[in-house]
């Protein structure tokens, strides 16, 4: 199988992407990388050619990385480049005589049917990430045409997947979709840890999109000035657009690597996310596969993922209950026991989401959208 698959530099679609990708070349797939936005950094590219092999066991697929200089969706002013790169990945599915085509930027798909079925995966968009940043207040003027775009794409689309249940509710309701979209949960291998072993650290952390408002760093900040322990925040305070965040009291440590990162997690903080919006959360995925417990928003989407393996703190009408967070995290670091029971439960949980479990509910799907349609150049031959 031949497999075409968009992907984009910029946030946790790529580390979606190339673990998914190498989990399918396990299974004899050639997947191609069809990079759109800003260009990979150098690590990034490492990724996608990993040192290790695949296996005595493994079957003989690819993962090759093209980067298409065509723009990313949330980062054009109109509908029309948008469009015009959906026209060129229909092509270049075309040229390169592929299977099937998975587009993880749904907007693609409103230009046009692809010439062979096409996936598309909805992780995450303007108009639903619009109605949790202001809820109740109508989608600006200025990013109405990515929501037709969206509408217009994921009905184009011969099957929609979501990472979550919840998020897929969102989904279809937001657009109006006959069917709901089929759930996929995201896969992550878990990070090098330098001190696997190590004892539960006196600190809290953080990792996400700072800048991002319904990432709630605005929240922990002020929880952050009353904790007894340090509370650590990984990701940028600064986003594409101008955005930023003001943190006075959590602890900056800007954008890390995977073994920066693996480091941090290493020392088992409590981890924190109030997010209020978060079709899957990887970060959150990653902090437990390290053993660390977890305090999440009591969200539909945590819920589906990590109920009865983390403790929740309900969000307020406007977010800003900084005492309950408080009495959460506290409550841990005063209580080794539970805290040792809901890391223990946090990374039990995490062994459901992998990488190859989420190739093989994706292989399931292509096999069964190609056998369904199968293109025009593959049937003449």
């Amino acid at each position: 199988m031949r497999l075409l698959v968009t992907s984009d530099a910029v946030g946790g679609v790529w580390e979606y992407t190339v673990e998914l990708a190498h989990a399918l070349a396990r299974s004899g797939v050639e997947v191609i990388v069809a990079c759109l936005g800003p260009p990979p950094s150098a690590s990034q590219r490492a990724m996608i050619r990993p040192d290790e092999p695949l296996g005595a066991d493994a079957q003989a697929g690819s993962v090759t990385l093209m980067e298409t200089d065509l723009p990313l969706d949330w980062l054009c002013a109109d509908a029309a480049p948008v469009l015009a790169a959906g026209q060129a990945i229909a092509a270049l599915a075309a040229a390169l005589d592929v299977d099937l085509v998975q587009l993880n930027m749904p907007t693609l798909a409103a230009a046009g049917p692809m010439p062979v079925p096409a996936i598309a995966v909805t992780h995450g968009c303007v108009g639903t990430w619009w109605e949790a940043a202001r809820p109740g207040v109508p989608l600006a003027r200025d990013y109405r045409w990515h929501s037709v775009l969206t509408a217009t794409g994921l009905r184009a689309v011969d099957r929609v997947v979501a990472p979550s249940a919840a998020y897929g509710a969102i989904v279809q309701r937001r657009y109006g979709l006959a069917d709901a979209p089929v759930t996929v949960h995201n896969g992550r291998s878990p990070l090098c840890l330098d001190k696997p072993d190590a004892p539960p650290g006196d600190l809290a952390l953080t990792v996400g999109r700072l800048w991002d408002g319904v990432k709630n760093a605005a929240l922990l900040d002020r929880v952050a000035a009353r904790l007894p322990i340090p509370f650590l925040a990984a990701g940028a305070v600064r986003g594409p657009h101008g955005e930023t965040v003001r943190l006075d009291h959590l602890r900056p440590l800007g954008q890390l690597s995977a073994a920066q990162l693996g480091s941090h997690l290493a020392q088992r903080p409590i981890f924190v996310s109030a997010a209020r919006f978060e079709p899957f959360g990887l970060a959150v995925l990653e902090a437990a596969q390290a053993g660390c417990a977890l305090v999440l928003s009591d969200t539909p989407t945590f819920r589906e993922l990590w109920e009865e393996a983390a403790l929740f703190v309900p969000l307020d009408a406007h977010g800003e209950d900084h005492a309950a967070w408080c009495d959460a995290i506290e409550a841990l670091m005063l209580d080794a026991a539970r805290r040792r029971d809901l890391a223990a439960a946090a990374r039990d949980r995490a062994a459901r989401y992998t990488p190859a479990a989420t190739a093989a509910r994706m292989l399931a799907l292509y096999r069964e959208l190609i056998a369904a349609r199968p293109s025009a150049s593959k049937v003449a031959a």
